[in-house]
């Protein structure tokens, strides 16, 4: 019986413990669609991949205007073939066919080389502005000792929080870091399962 008390105080203690352990931890919450959305660097990077996915798009819309073109003269050419002029038409079709699909080879490979190349210039931009917001996160943290920083922004799916009943919203404090004045529309704070706060 004596040994039966003291395991459970043992474990009474070591509930006890946890639970002020628990209790002096400090959880933050940010939204970084917001932070980013106010970033002039965020807007300049922006700019510049969708400026660079343009200039692709229309190489390869001009692309396909000329096979456009071509594939109709073909059609028009094919309409003028008859037995007098078979060998001579049937030459010209041939060498049209094969200059329709060659074209069509390049205009699939010019769209691979521009997703390559859109894709290549994100990943040479994103991920240093991407360090820059982690670093000024990872300081607001430190000044206000928190533990853990979730993120409720709706880009991330609301995966990184599952229920809020309050905590510290440091998104102002880490776009103040980052300089960053201008104002986003306000996003959701709170995932659709979360429960109220109370």
């Amino acid at each position: 019986m004596r040994k039966l008390i003291n395991v459970f105080f043992v474990a009474a203690g070591l509930v006890f413990t946890a639970n002020v352990a628990n209790a002096q931890q400090k959880f933050g919450h940010l939204n970084s669609d917001e932070i980013f959305a106010s970033l002039p660097e965020a807007k300049t990077v922006s700019a510049t991949v969708e400026n660079l996915a343009k200039t692709k798009q229309a190489e390869i819309d001009k692309m396909i205007a000329e096979y456009q073109t071509k594939y109709k003269a073909a059609e028009d050419k094919q309409k003028t073939l008859s037995e007098a002029n078979k060998d001579v038409v049937g030459k010209e079709l041939q060498a049209a066919g094969q200059e329709i699909q060659d074209l069509g080879k390049r205009i699939e490979d010019a769209r691979t080389k521009a997703t390559k190349d859109v894709t290549d210039k994100q990943n040479e931009l994103f991920p240093p502005l991407q360090q820059k917001v982690g670093n000024a996160i990872a300081a607001v943290a430190k000044e206000k000792g928190l533990a853990y920083v979730f993120d409720t922004s709706i880009s991330q799916g609301f995966n990184s929080l599952v229920y809020s009943d309050g905590g510290e919203d440091i998104t102002a404090a880490v776009k103040a870091k980052l300089g960053a004045t201008a104002t986003a529309a306000p996003a959701a704070t709170k995932p659709a399962g979360a429960k109220p706060k109370q």
